[in-house]
């Protein structure tokens, strides 16, 4: 796989989204790596509104398969969603099964206007018709492999990539 230079595809995020920015909608990002990008996406965007957060665990449609995930971490939206435009950001589409559990959650808080989803990256593997409407890059693996999104532990928190095997 040729690397990603995920400032870029951030930097091209971020212009892909400012004519959104005239319905002053509000950003969600899905945990752990969403979350990452929806911090550095609201910062780029100088969005007004706080940035929201979702954690799917419990909705996931494994949930009963894996048990509770020992990360959970707690979901915040400090604006309500209701006849908002929101623009939901994960780190990579693939099956389309956490997008559509986030929106499950979402809709659970209330009825937005509108979703758009922004993904860093989008792969080929999907499940669900779920589609992003703004994706830093397009990637294709082999089946066996996944995409895992980190972040270091350093004052700026830089964001890495890595490509793993199943199980691995």
């Amino acid at each position: 796989m040729a690397a990603v230079d995920i400032e870029a595809a951030l930097a091209r995020m971020a212009e892909a989204l400012r004519p959104r920015l005239a319905a002053r909608p509000i950003m969600i990002g899905i945990h752990t790596g969403g979350a990452w990008l929806a911090e550095r996406l609201h910062k780029a965007l100088a969005l007004s509104e706080p940035l929201g957060t979702l954690d799917i665990s419990f909705y996931r449609d494994d949930f009963t398969r894996l048990g509770i995930n020992p990360q959970v971490k707690t979901s915040n939206l400090p604006v309500n969603v209701e006849d908002r435009h929101v623009i939901l950001v994960d780190d990579v589409l693939h099956t389309g099964r956490t997008i559509r559990a986030a929106m499950n959650e979402i809709f659970d808080y209330g009825r937005p206007a509108s979703v758009a989803l922004a993904v860093l990256i989008a792969r080929d593997g999907r499940e669900l018709p779920i589609q992003a409407d703004f994706v830093g890059e397009t990637l294709t693996l082999d089946k066996h492999q996944h995409i895992k999104l980190m972040r270091a532990h350093d004052p700026h928190g830089t964001l890495s990539l890595s490509i793993q095997e199943a199980g691995g």
